[in-house]
């Protein structure tokens, strides 16, 4: 998950809104067996926000009766230990506390990582003192803030990402690290007398085939409760051409060249994830490039305006959607919409609540574990939440 404020994805704030779905772990260390709930009779979906840790919160901003799990970003790695660095950390932890008492059965994680605080991953990952080192500190950070559980968001093992250390040995260590972090949370789990609500660990995950190279997900996720997808970013800032950032499925242009959150799960799945385990990523956020060539209305055209960048789906829907001078468009292949304004010849991509539905339907139909979304604070106004909501929980 991309470490962003407006302007980057990544991963993303998770919050999930059902009672929670305990999948199964049994380590022999720690002894502790779990249930597992079947999604195709259970029907238990989760909806996962991530929540911006440099952001002042209130209770008031966030809707908790639509989630299931908040995951807050982020938390840094510092001496081989997982470390509180905002300002305003306190204070946001206890804020999202709090709002256990108006959703009891919601759960708060702390996603460690992200796209600028993966930088010591692989060397917290590195040797068994170091993995049993890092492990440790989860279960003092997770007692120190009254927390449900750890969300890894190491971008990437084995890649650079945004300057980090990385090695050819973090494919192993990955899976020996989220190992040694299983068997310390279920002993934890254990001792804190939660056999019934069992201390959680979810990664997030880059959605190319690239992290699944570069990682043992075959291994790996059995020490997983979820694996949220981050099925956005298909095109960047980077990308010579606009295009769809958060497609569901293909789109049968001639200029088609990225990505579709369809495609990423069928890897997943692939490479021998259960489906259940899936979670799919949804963007709170746009995309736009500037002197996009006027052709098909901007779709899949070549960008070489320097001016590109972000916001979040409340600023696109005061200012851009259907307004000065854009119009909104939809890709009935791709089920995705786009924005198109002629006179600038400025495009952007993104979700709203019509690609939401699909989403959600797709969700469903693909018996996976629920949606996550980056992120709380682009779409205050709650439109895309309620979609959510309305297509994976409400009756």
């Amino acid at each position: 998950m991309k470490y962003f404020t407006i302007y980057t994805a990544a991963l993303c704030f998770i919050v999930f809104l059902v009672p929670q779905n305990t999948l199964g772990h049994m380590n022999s260390e720690s002894g502790l067996g779990l249930e597992v709930t079947n999604h195709e009779t259970g029907k238990d979906y989760i909806i996962a926000a991530y929540v911006a840790g440099w952001r002042e919160w209130s209770t008031t901003q966030i809707d908790a009766l639509k989630l299931t799990h908040i995951n807050y970003a982020f938390a840094d790695i510092k001496d081989g230990k997982i470390n509180s660095y905002l300002d305003n950390d306190d204070i946001n932890y206890a804020i999202l506390d709090s709002l256990r008492m108006i959703n009891p059965e919601l759960k708060i994680l702390v996603s460690v990582g992200g796209w600028s605080r993966s930088t010591y991953f692989s060397d917290a990952a590195l040797t068994e003192e170091s993995r049993k080192k890092f492990a440790e500190s989860a279960i003092e950070f997770l007692q120190r803030y009254n927390l449900d559980g750890i969300d890894l968001d190491w971008e990437y093992p084995g890649s650079p990402g945004a300057g980090n250390v990385f090695r050819a040995v973090d494919r192993e260590n990955f899976t020996f690290l989220l190992e040694e972090l299983r068997i310390r949370l279920d002993r934890q789990t254990v001792l804190d007398g939660r056999e019934t609500d069992p201390y959680l660990l979810t990664i997030a995950t880059g959605a190319s085939q690239g992290f699944l190279q570069n990682t043992e997900m075959n291994k790996a996720h059995q020490y997983l409760d979820y694996v949220l997808l981050m099925t956005y970013d298909y095109h960047t800032g980077g990308s010579p051409v606009a295009g769809h950032h958060t497609n569901l499925f293909r789109s049968q242009s001639l200029h088609y060249t990225r990505g579709s959150a369809d495609q990423s799960v069928q890897w997943f799945i692939d490479s021998g994830i259960p489906s259940e385990k899936l979670v799919l990523g949804v963007a709170f956020y746009g995309r736009y490039w500037t002197d996009v060539r006027p052709v098909d209305n901007g779709l899949y055209q070549f960008a070489p305006g320097s001016d590109r960048g972000a916001a979040g789906f409340d600023r696109l829907k005061a200012e851009y959607i259907n307004k000065n001078g854009f119009t909104r468009y939809w890709d009935p292949e791709a089920k995705a919409p786009w924005l198109w304004n002629p006179e600038t010849g400025t495009f952007w991509s993104y979700d709203d609540e019509e690609s939401i539905q699909h989403k959600t339907d797709y969700i469903k139909a693909r018996g996976l574990g629920g949606a996550m979304f980056w992120e709380y604070s682009q779409n205050l106004n709650g439109e895309l939440l309620e979609a959510l909501y309305n297509g994976l929980i409400k009756e």
